[in-house]
């Protein structure tokens, strides 16, 4: 990452924005846009819920995005299906991707998992390639669990 972000500083503001709050839209909604705001290089920020089978839009920052995502479908799909954190640095070369916004050009997806389940994913795109590495990914895993569990499902 070229720019500096103050980790600890941001997962702190995450936690309060979550603290006496158990709606999950409601956290989501400002999760999203806390993230959208401290990070430079991001175009779109948000969460997908799981309903059944499927990925479904929740609150984000960015442009308009798809609204349903088949589990195993795209890096949000892989990312659910896998129950693991995907980090592509440059989504044309994932096969399958779906592409929502074509100036995106590298992904973070995390899984957002609650009591072994996956209830959704936090998506974070770039329009720079290459924009995510470790110091990223530790970030959202860790604003991932305070937000499954800071909220009610």
């Amino acid at each position: 990452m070229n720019e500096t972000i103050d980790a600890e500083l941001v997962i702190a503001q995450g936690r309060a924005l979550l603290d006496g709050e158990r709606d999950l839209i409601a956290n989501a909604a400002n999760l999203s846009a806390l993230l959208y705001q401290a990070l430079p290089d991001v175009n779109w920020v948000g969460v997908y819920l799981r309903r059944g089978d499927e990925l479904v839009l929740g609150p984000f920052q960015g442009r308009p995005a798809c609204t349903r995502i088949a589990l195993g479908a795209g890096v949000c799909g892989s990312a659910a299906r896998e129950r693991r954190t995907l980090v592509v640095p440059d989504v044309h070369a994932f096969p399958g991707h779906i592409a929502c916004d074509a100036a995106s050009r590298s992904e973070i997806v995390v899984p957002l998992l609650a009591d072994g389940e996956v209830v959704g994913v936090l998506d974070v795109d770039s329009p720079r390639e290459d924009r995510f590495h470790d110091q990223e990914r530790q970030l959202f895993e860790t604003l991932a669990q305070a937000l499954v569990e800071g909220s009610d499902r």
